[in-house]
């Protein structure tokens, strides 16, 4: 999707956000309503973008985009450094979307199982399930990482920013955020090893 889409869109997201009241849920000074609403701008669309990597779906990422907007306008006045924001925004906008995607795998394993006992298939179906069920392993392997390993992994793996980009986005040495993003990439080959060797054998 175009920049341009998603800035469309989180900027919907937050004129729904203020038009179901959050200004008459939290009260700002007017320079501390200024500030917000600056530094809200400037981060939504990437707490969007994370949520949306998270959970591949878009009407999903923006619940959860908008409960981080209510949440920051919350919590706004009793952050301490308003300079690190953009990174507390987008760490709740993860933690959301993960919340998310765990209650969407168990309505899934439980669908799942009311799916075996239905008649076999055609070959293509099989193929999309085979399909459907490698994706689910891989997203399924990323959300058991340890927090730390998880958020370097959304945002370089999957959103595609670069090891200095997560750095300052998480406020880490660059080193750090390269070994935990190999530590990360480690964990999931051998988590996923087996994967690799079921699906040679097909």
């Amino acid at each position: 999707m175009a920049r341009g889409v998603w800035l469309s869109r989180s900027e919907v997201l937050l004129d729904d956000a203020m038009s179901a009241g959050w200004a008459e849920a939290v009260s700002l000074d007017p320079a501390l309503e200024r500030e917000f609403e600056e530094r809200i701008a400037d981060s939504s669309m990437l707490a969007f973008r994370v949520a949306v990597s998270v959970l591949r779906h878009r009407e999903d990422a923006e619940d959860v985009a908008q409960d981080a907007f209510l949440r920051a306008r919350r919590a706004f006045s009793g952050i301490r450094d308003r300079d690190r924001f953009r990174a507390w925004l987008v760490r709740t906008s993860f933690r959301l979307a993960l919340d998310r995607l765990r209650g969407e795998r168990r309505r899934t394993r439980r669908q799942d199982a009311v799916a075996l006992e239905a008649p076999a298939r055609s070959e293509s179906a099989e193929a999309d399930a085979v399909r459907g069920e490698l994706r689910a392993h891989v997203t399924a392997a990323v959300s058991e990482l340890p927090e730390k390993l998880r958020i370097v992994t959304v945002l370089a793996a999957i959103e595609e920013h670069d090891l200095a980009s997560v750095a300052r986005l998480l406020e880490l040495p660059e080193g750090t955020v390269k070994s935990r993003l190999h530590r990360a990439r480690t964990l999931l080959a051998e988590r996923l090893r087996w994967l690799v060797s079921d699906s040679k054998t097909r």
